[in-house]
């Protein structure tokens, strides 16, 4: 380029770092949207925020999936707004029980332990347990059972609200975990990975509630015991804060935060649907991550 006045050339500089910033989300998409192709799934999608920059990416970021166990997620900022507003303490008590009415018709259903990621707390049922110790389970260990214990608390419309709120503006919490008739009759809890991205990246700036119950939420999602996804894809002294969710053959979806020791933390989600083998899944999943984490430690130009 010739530089006919200094004025002109210095007027580029601004540019260059949007132009490498959009070169590099444009090489990701290149790359995950490929690795998608390779596997036999009805749907992926997935959002990427990097936390310092604003720099965003989705692909097929606004494709709905059943939630799964990403709906608890919101339950639990939820709890912790309430929290804040002096509705409760983590300290407060509930009694285990295992019977809950359906949204379809108010019929009682109860959870088979067996189909629970968590049977420990079926051992507890009619003592009392601290809300501490429920979300603990609900969001660790994924416990369907203190999920319906702590959604009975709060109300799944409040959280709901609360995620529309917060930017999830399409994400439906609608009931607790197993009722089979609303199954049945449609009535499930989904998401986008977008919705998802907006909670994580409100977690992860304070904004979902106050400072204190956000770092709260966030040591919570960093004590998370299922790290086949996300975490696969990073090196293991990388904190990752995450919440999993998964139905057999139905969906898998991993949701972080992803602090790298040598970059910006960034929000990562990646939701997939229809994929037979969890294997399979899994590995999918820690490839995005791989790629993702590779892309945000990538210099980019002057």
């Amino acid at each position: 380029m010739k530089r006919s006045s200094g004025t002109f050339w210095l007027g580029l500089l601004p540019l260059l770092p949007a132009a490498s910033a959009a070169q590099g989300l444009d090489s990701l998409r290149t790359t995950i949207e490929a690795r998608i192709a390779q596997t036999p799934a009805r749907a992926v999608g997935v959002y990427f925020r990097d936390l310092a920059s604003g720099d965003t990416l989705l692909v097929n970021g606004n494709t709905r999936f059943h939630a799964a166990s990403t709906m608890k997620v919101p339950v639990m900022i939820q709890l912790f707004r309430d929290r804040d507003a002096g509705g409760l303490a983590l300290s407060d008590s509930m009694v285990v029980h295992n019977q809950f009415r359906s949204i379809v018709d108010s019929s009682p259903y109860a959870l088979d332990k067996a189909d629970d990621s968590d049977s420990s707390l079926y051992e507890l049922e009619g003592r009392r347990v601290t809300i501490a110790q429920l979300v603990e389970l609900m969001e660790t260990v994924s416990s369907n059972l203190a999920t319906n214990i702590l959604i009975d608390r709060i109300g799944a419309a409040r959280a709901n609200a609360t995620a529309h709120s917060l930017g999830a503006d399409s994400i439906l919490v609608l009931r607790g975990v197993e009722d089979g008739k609303a199954y049945r009759a449609g009535r499930n809890n989904t998401t986008t990975a977008r919705d998802l991205g907006m909670l994580l990246a409100a977690l992860a700036q304070d904004r979902a509630a106050s400072s204190r119950s956000c770092h709260d939420m966030l040591d919570i999602l960093a004590r998370q015991r299922f790290h086949e996804g996300i975490p696969a894809g990073v090196p293991p002294d990388t904190r990752v804060e995450h919440k999993t969710g998964w139905i057999g053959e139905v969906v898998y979806h991993d949701a972080a935060i992803v602090r790298p020791a040598a970059a910006a933390p960034y929000v990562l989600v990646v939701l997939t649907g229809g994929i037979k083998e969890d294997s399979v899944a899994y590995d999918l999943v820690a490839d995005i991550s791989r790629s993702v984490y590779a892309s945000v430690r990538r210099p980019r130009l002057p």
